[in-house]
């Protein structure tokens, strides 16, 4: 049985249509494969071939005029320098990168060089150094010579300005201060001189350096000597105020004592028991400073009690009578008294006076005022109360107690409820008048006069200067 296909219009057309098309592609692809096979020639522009030969002639030329540098060979492509070649050592093959570097056009510098380290090479090149130094040195002798004078002349003249000690009372009547101006003077001299002597040597630039280096060293000493500074700072201005002067009885932070004098570090007293004591002048400016000798006026309190029936107001009036027959103690301002408080069984009275200090010892004074007073109390009735103890016992321990007491205890006399104390001998209390003596004490009055006459010269406290 036989088949037969017959193909429909459609068909035709497509088989026609791809039969046209297969030749196309194929030459197609054998023209792209052509093209890979043949070698890509890249021409070279004539103006970088001329730029490269520029470099490399300008390279070697600069070469040439260096004696490390006259054995490097150049090569240069495309801006890419290449050195070879041998040099002596690392630093004259450094110096041939940075000169190949500054050219214009050059875009890297590869190292391709050789350190020979020959002892020859390295050795004559710091000889020849040495020797043009000296020579220079020597050619500048004359002058180095005269700037030498110039700074020998600035530190006369400062030395003879800062000795001018009539020139610096006169500005500054505070010797502190005269002293500092002095100094000041004398340094800023000191600095001109240094500056003029550099400039005659063409060291110009060597100040910058000097000024900008002192600006960092004193900003870092200046923090170091943070504490020292405030106290020299201190010293100027206690001397400038004086709050006291010397031989005042003052009290500086809880330290009493005479003050001896006031140095450019600290202020020395004389404690009350003769001993030296040296407080930091930064501790005294910003201390708390109680002065007993600016005012010779000083008022003294003291307190006295007596018993809860008595009248206080009687008994202030007793006191104050004693106190004011006392020959040291001013009427003017006149003696007080008042009632302080009132406890269980005692009232206690405060009393005040005054004396004048320059004729007067405080502390015996103030002794004998309370003798007094009590004394006068006393020869008027009042009692001057004891401590007094209460006992609280149970009732049946109170029966027994007391029923032991009147069988053990029978005939006995009570006790006298006070003891008269005996009386002393008017001698006695006289020569205890004699020994409370209440004039002033001068033995430490001297000891301070003596140490003042040994440091004349080393106290910045002066009398003329107003005190604060």
């Amino acid at each position: 049985m036989t088949f037969s296909i017959k193909p429909s219009r459609n068909t035709l057309l497509a088989l026609a249509l791809l039969s046209a098309l297969l030749p196309g592609q194929a030459l197609l692809a054998q023209s792209e494969d052509a093209a890979l096979a043949e070698p890509v020639v890249m021409e070279i522009e004539p103006e970088a071939a001329e730029r490269d030969e520029k470099i490399q002639a300008r390279i070697e030329n600069i070469f040439a005029e260096l004696e490390p540098l006259r054995n490097v060979t150049v090569y240069v492509g495309e801006g890419v320098v290449i050195l070879r070649g041998e040099v002596a050592n690392e630093q004259a093959a450094q110096q041939a990168q940075r000169l190949a570097n500054r050219l214009a056009g050059v875009v890297t510098v590869t190292d391709e060089m050789s350190r020979t380290l020959a002892v020859a090479d390295n050795v004559r090149p710091v000889i020849e150094r040495i020797q043009t130094q000296s020579l220079n040195f020597i050619k500048a002798l004359p002058l180095l010579g005269l700037a030498l004078l110039v700074l020998v002349a600035f530190i006369l003249l400062g030395s003879f300005l800062a000795r001018q000690k009539a020139l610096w009372r006169k500005l500054a009547p505070n010797p502190f201060l005269a002293d500092l101006l002095a100094q000041a003077t004398r340094v800023v001299i000191l600095l001109l001189g240094i500056i003029l002597a550099l400039n005659l040597l063409g060291a110009a630039a060597v100040i910058t350096t000097i000024l900008g280096g002192a600006g960092v060293i004193g900003l870092a000493i200046g923090f170091a000597v943070r504490d020292t500074v405030e106290n020299y700072i201190s010293s100027v201005m206690l001397s400038l105020r004086q709050p006291f002067r010397a031989k005042d009885h003052v009290i500086i932070n809880d330290i009493e004592g005479i003050v001896v004098r006031l140095t450019s570090r600290a202020t020395i007293l004389m404690t009350l028991d003769g001993n030296h004591m040296r407080i930091p002048n930064a501790a005294v400016f910003k201390g708390i400073i109680l002065n007993y000798s600016t005012n010779p006026e000083r008022r003294f309190e003291f307190e006295l009690g007596v018993d809860a029936d008595d009248d206080p107001v009687a008994g202030m009036q007793a006191g104050l009578d004693a106190i004011r027959s006392l020959d040291f103690i001013l009427q003017d301002p006149e003696p007080d008294a008042l009632i302080n408080t009132v406890g269980d069984s005692n009232i206690v009275l405060t009393f005040y006076a005054w004396i004048d200090q320059r004729q007067t010892n405080f502390a015996k004074a103030r002794s004998l005022a309370i003798r007094a007073a009590m004394r006068a109390l006393a020869e008027q009735g009042f009692t001057l109360p004891e401590p007094i103890y209460r006992l609280r016992f149970d009732s049946e321990v109170n029966t027994a107690l007391f029923a032991a007491l009147d069988a053990t205890h029978v005939g006995i006399a009570p006790a006298a409820s006070r003891t008269v104390k005996e009386q002393r001998p008017a001698s006695q209390v006289e020569r205890a008048d004699d020994v409370l003596d209440v004039t002033p004490d001068k033995h430490l009055e001297q000891k301070v006069d003596a140490e003042i006459q040994s440091e004349r010269g080393n106290d910045l406290l002066d009398k003329d200067v107003p005190q604060e």
